[in-house]
Parts: C-alpha cells; sequence; structure tokens
C-alpha cells in the first residue's frame, strides 16, 4: 500500500509554480501548487496527462480554449496539448498530477486532424503589409501572400472561422524615397501602389477578407495614437537622448533605407534599422562605415530624443510567448541572439514629416515608427473586419479566445516575433496573445534578390492571368522558400509548365477521358473485380491524401510538400494506369479493368478535391469535367466516382503554354 499526503514544504519550482513527486505507482505521478494570480508555464509533451484538482479554484487553458476548475474536475490530456492551469481564487489551487506514455496514443495525437483545429474561435490570418512602394513581384507572391491564402482555403474546408487580412502599410519610409524619385508626394505614392498591388493579389485569385489603407482608413490615426499611449502608461515607452546618424550636407534625419553600411552582427551590407541578412536589429550608429543614400556622403552624428523601449528587459517575455503558439525553430534562434547582446534601447518613434504623431509632448516632428505601428494595424484590421460581418471586436480590446495566424519574410522576423509579443504585453497586460508564425526565407531571381527598389523582378502582372494562374500558383508553391532560399527561374518555370503541368498531368486527364469516351460512353464505369494491385493502389491514394493533409494542416504548414504530393499522387496513378492497360482490351479481365478506371476517376477526384487550396481553378475545372460541384470541404477518404457520372475529362483543357 502507497500513501502520499499532500506537503507544501515538500514542493520545488518547476513549469513556473510548486510541484513535487510521488514515487511507486508505477507512472509519473506529483502533487502541484498554483498560488493565487501565478499560472503554470505554457507546455506540451508526449505523455498523456491527468489532473485531478483537489483544492481551490482556477481555469485551465487548453489549446487556447478556457475552462473553468474546481475540486473535484478531472482534466486528461491527450499528448501534444498545450497546458497551463491559472489560479483565480483567492487561496491556493491544488492538484495531482499522473502521466504516463503511451507511443501509440502520441502517433495518433500527432497525426490526428483535430490537432491544431481552432473550433468555434475566429482566427485572423495576416500576412505582412505590403510596402506600396511599387508592385508585388514573384518574390512577394510566393512568401506571405500565396502561403495565407492557401491556409486559409484549407482551414475553410475544414469548418474553421477563418479570415485573410492584410493592407498597404503606407507609412513606411521607403515610401517616401520612392516618391521623392518618381516625383510625387507620399501619399500619391501610397494610394498608387497600393491599388497596383490590391489588383496583382486579384490576378493571383487571393481573395482578402479586409485589405486595410493605414493613411486613409477611418479611425486608423486615432485608435494608434491610443494604443501609443496605452504603450507610454506602461512606464516602460518613454522618451530618451540617444545618438542619430543625420546627413552630413542637409542635416536630415537617417534611417533604413536612407542609409547603409556593415551590419554590427553578421557584417554584411545591409540598410538601416534591420538586417535581411542576419535578422538582426541595428540601432543605425552602429552601422560599420555607414553612407547616407541622399548625399552618398559619410554621415554626421546627433543626439536627439525619442521614445524607446529597453527591450532587452523583456526575454523572459518572448520566451514565454514562444512556448504557446506555432513559433519555428529561426525565430526562437533570433530571439535568442537578439536577448544575448547586454541591451538593446529600440527607439520607437522618428523624426518624418510621413506618418502618424504620437499624442504625447516632447518629441515633436516625430512619428510613431511604421514597425511598431503595425502591430497595431493588425488589430485595427480585426476592428474593421468585425464592423462589416456584425462581430464586436475591438482593437483596443482584443480577446482571449482570438486565434492569430502570422505569414511573413525572415526579415520581419525580429518585428513579428520578438518586438511585437512585447507591445502587446505592454499595452494589454491581460492579454495572452495566441500567435502562429510561418517564416519563408528569400526568393531570389537567377541568383540575384529580387528588389522592388531595384525593379529586379518579374512582376505579378507580367506572368499572371486566366490560363496561367494556376501553373504559377503550383509552380511558386513547388519552389516556395521554405527553410532555405530558392530561386526563380523562366527556364524552370517553362520546364515545369510543359514537362510536370502539361506533359503528365493534363496528359493523363485527357487519356482518361478518352478511354471513358471510348469504352463506358462517356460515363464513370463502377468498379468491378478487385485484384491486390487494385486495393494496394487504393491505399496509396490513402497515404498521399494524409500526407498532403499534413502538409497544410497548421502545425506541419508547408506549400512545397504539399505541391510535392499533389505532384506525386499524379505520377502514382500513371504508373498504376501504364501497368493496369496491359490487359485492358482483352475480353478476359474486363471486370478488373473497370475497377482499374473507377480507380482512377478516384485519384482524379481526390486531385480536385486536394488542390483546392493551392490551385483552386483547376480543382473547380477538374471537378466540373467529372461531374462534380466545385470543392468546398476537405476529403476524409478515397471515393470512387458514382458509376454514371457524366466525365468530359477529353474535352478539358487545364494548363495552356506560355503564349
Amino acid at each position: 500500500m502507497i500513501i502520499n499526503r499532500y506537503d507544501r514544504s515538500a514542493l520545488h519550482e518547476a513549469f513556473g509554480i510548486g510541484m513535487s513527486g510521488i514515487d511507486g505507482l508505477g507512472v509519473g505521478a506529483g502533487w502541484g501548487r498554483v498560488a493565487p494570480g501565478r499560472s503554470s508555464r505554457s507546455h506540451r509533451h508526449d505523455e498523456t496527462e491527468c489532473f485531478v484538482i483537489v483544492a481551490g479554484r482556477g481555469d485551465l487553458l487548453v489549446d487556447g480554449e478556457r475552462h473553468g476548475v474546481e475540486p473535484g474536475t478531472v482534466a486528461v490530456f491527450e499528448p501534444f496539448e498545450s497546458h497551463v492551469l491559472e489560479n483565480t481564487g483567492d487561496t491556493d489551487l491544488v492538484f495531482l498530477t499522473q502521466y504516463w506514455r503511451d507511443a501509440e496514443r502520441a502517433l495518433k495525437s500527432a497525426v490526428s486532424s483535430e490537432r491544431g483545429a481552432t473550433g468555434d474561435r475566429p482566427v485572423f490570418v495576416f500576412s505582412t503589409p505590403p510596402t506600396p512602394n511599387g508592385d508585388l513581384h514573384l518574390g512577394h507572391l510566393s512568401g506571405p501572400y500565396l502561403g495565407a491564402d492557401a491556409y486559409v482555403r484549407f482551414q475553410r474546408m475544414n469548418g474553421a472561422r477563418v479570415w485573410h487580412l492584410t493592407g498597404s502599410d503606407d507609412y513606411q519610409s521607403y515610401v517616401v524615397s520612392a516618391g521623392r524619385k518618381e516625383g510625387r508626394g507620399p501619399a500619391e505614392t501610397a494610394a498608387h501602389y497600393s491599388a497596383e498591388i490590391a489588383e496583382t493579389l486579384r490576378l493571383m485569385d487571393i481573395p482578402l477578407d479586409q485589405y486595410t489603407v493605414t493613411s486613409t482608413s477611418e479611425s486608423y490615426s486615432e485608435g494608434l495614437r491610443a494604443y501609443f499611449s496605452g504603450l507610454v502608461g506602461s512606464g516602460s515607452v518613454v522618451p530618451a537622448e540617444g545618438e542619430a546618424l543625420v546627413d552630413a550636407e542637409t542635416g536630415g534625419y537617417l534611417y533604413e533605407g536612407d542609409v547603409s553600411g556593415g551590419c554590427p552582427h553578421c557584417r554584411a551590407g545591409t540598410g538601416g534599422n534591420i538586417c535581411e541578412e542576419c535578422g538582426e536589429p541595428n540601432l543605425v550608429t552602429d552601422l560599420t562605415d555607414p553612407a547616407s543614400a541622399r548625399s552618398g556622403t559619410a554621415p554626421g552624428r546627433a543626439t536627439l530624443r525619442r521614445y524607446s523601449l529597453p527591450l532587452h528587459e523583456f526575454r523572459e517575455t518572448v520566451r514565454e510567448h514562444h512556448r504557446l503558439g506555432r513559433v519555428p525553430a529561426r525565430l526562437r534562434e533570433l530571439a535568442h541572439r537578439v536577448f544575448d547582446r547586454p541591451r538593446l534601447d529600440l527607439p520607437v518613434t522618428h523624426p518624418s514629416p510621413w506618418g502618424v504623431p504620437p499624442a504625447e509632448d516632447g518629441v515633436d516632428g516625430q512619428v510613431i515608427w511604421v514597425w511598431p505601428e503595425m502591430s497595431y494595424g493588425f488589430l485595427h484590421g480585426v476592428e474593421a473586419l468585425g464592423r462589416r460581418l456584425g462581430e464586436p471586436w475591438r482593437a483596443l480590446e482584443p480577446q482571449p479566445d482570438w486565434k492569430i495566424v502570422h505569414f511573413f519574410g525572415y526579415d520581419n522576423s525580429f518585428y513579428h516575433g520578438v518586438l511585437y509579443p512585447v507591445l502587446y504585453k505592454l499595452a494589454f497586460p491581460g492579454w495572452t496573445p495566441d500567435i502562429d508564425y510561418h517564416v519563408n526565407e528569400f526568393y531570389s531571381l537567377d541568383g540575384g534578390k529580387f528588389s522592388t527598389s531595384r525593379r529586379h523582378a518579374v512582376w505579378g502582372k507580367e506572368v499572371l492571368g486566366p490560363d496561367s494562374v494556376d501553373a504559377v500558383r503550383w509552380f511558386l508553391s513547388s519552389t516556395r522558400p521554405e527553410g532555405a532560399r530558392t530561386d526563380f527561374t523562366h527556364d524552370a518555370y517553362e520546364a515545369a509548365l510543359h514537362d510536370v503541368l502539361i506533359g503528365t498531368w493534363q496528359k493523363w486527364l485527357t487519356g482518361l477521358g478518352e478511354r471513358v469516351v471510348e469504352h463506358y460512353d462517356g460515363t464513370a464505369p463502377d468498379a468491378g473485380n478487385w485484384t491486390p494491385e487494385h486495393w494496394a493502389f487504393l491505399g496509396r491514394l490513402g497515404s498521399r491524401l494524409a500526407a498532403l493533409t499534413g502538409s497544410l494542416r497548421p502545425d506541419g504548414f508547408s506549400l512545397s510538400r504539399a505541391a510535392a504530393e499533389l505532384d506525386g499522387m499524379v505520377r502514382d496513378v500513371v504508373r498504376f494506369s501504364a501497368a493496369e492497360r496491359l490487359v485492358a482490351g482483352t475480353a478476359d479481365w474486363h471486370d478488373e479493368t473497370r475497377t482499374a478506371v473507377a480507380l482512377e476517376l478516384a485519384a482524379a477526384r481526390l486531385l480536385a478535391s486536394g488542390a483546392a487550396p493551392v490551385m483552386p481553378r483547376f480543382a473547380a475545372r477538374l471537378s466540373a469535367a467529372l461531374d462534380l460541384p466545385e470543392p468546398t470541404t476537405w476529403p476524409r477518404t478515397v471515393e470512387l466516382l458514382a458509376p454514371g457520372s457524366k466525365v468530359r475529362l477529353a474535352s478539358t483543357v487545364f494548363f495552356r503554354p506560355t503564349a
């Protein structure tokens, strides 16, 4: 017999609370205590775990959903469910925990379609608002915008309440620079390119639920000032004297694109404030061999009073935030490097005639820096969307059930993954934002970086049209820079179009349609007798569906893997078809041939549904050619096409050569 009693004096710190162990039960076990007003750290593990609440009251936060607990409550956590126990009462919250490893249960949880499901929570998917200093090129489109669109399409097919939000980041300093070169003011420049960007997204078949134009959006400036005042009210964002760079000839303040030099951290060439190579911020004054872009001369130095944030004080805030959602190791490693610095006093206002000045006095002629501004802009977009949907969402009152998903390039990682969690903590101390991050690397063009300012790019409007958009989306997905930089070349795109999409996909679908017309009068046959090869192929399609689903789920999202699975599915069926056609013309194997053709049509049906997030026009056209409605739900299994369905594959053109 084993008797163990709760003993507060035996507790030690673990997971941010008091814990003690219980030996001899055959599974891991222990007592836990959460003090009033405190909570455990969010964590996930492969064990199944059970909490029994024995004293006190509080809330369990499990994968973003809140559940009240009291004495007598039993909660069982499946493997990999994030869980936090908060004490909302005024006495100790005491619980018993037991945990054990079950490899089969852990694997089932890892591949479950419920993993990452958001239920009825609103999901706001943001692609980084583009800077309106030029149109969108394929480097932009391959990253945040295509990624966010495919993510939203897949989530909607799985019943999620999800919306895609972005906008025009009008107050960027690069808009001023572009306008200066083109002989326009910043407002005119922003309006011109914002409209161009919106049109390119439309041509890319990326519909948006909210497109915020920051310089003209109703109540945007007032809301931003109120948000910034909240940061100042926290006591952490304060006016501070600091060194700045100025143009030696004009005395103009230099930051971002107005100055360049060597990164003080990785030594690569960089502009002011952020290094695109290593992702780390700089203070401009720490650039090596700086040069002014305005005059080409070495800049001078001046002392300036700006609002500043002592970011180095918030290492634990960021670390705790990174434990909550999907945060790639690339972001966590960047945060580690940033917080390894002894100090980082980050200016959050800058002298500029273009932008939103803070409501506070003491920094005349300065505006709220556009990057901290963007953290408010996301919330403003939610409120603007809510007004149209009749939802009571408020930018300055973010709710705990909001699920936020960010898509951005690595050069924006510091702002999204390090700075914004700190700003949200200061502005909204009671809000624990639940954010997933999806990061892409640079997409090169013929070995060189895509560049809007240098106009080294393939612009979206140059290649997008009704007949090409699906081919472009598939190719950009297949070569998307996920985890490593990739390169776009016209020759590679043309080869993929000719050899893969036309030479393999179109050829198979047309040939299948011709066989259905020739042997079954243009209608889908019913399956007949099955051979081991037939059910093995059915299983193979099921495996492809599982892999494709895994590549589009929130935890394992990868468009490059999704594109590879779609192509792999087609190549599987092409091999299967070639083998089965050896006996297709013999009377002895008529029933087996019917089964083979039915399985090919099942593969085409699966392809139509599975391609919908990546290639929506192709998916709709293929469904119509199979006598099916446009796919709106994600397939849970492989289904045969209903016998007698009209099959129009032979007369349907899915891809065309470049004109």
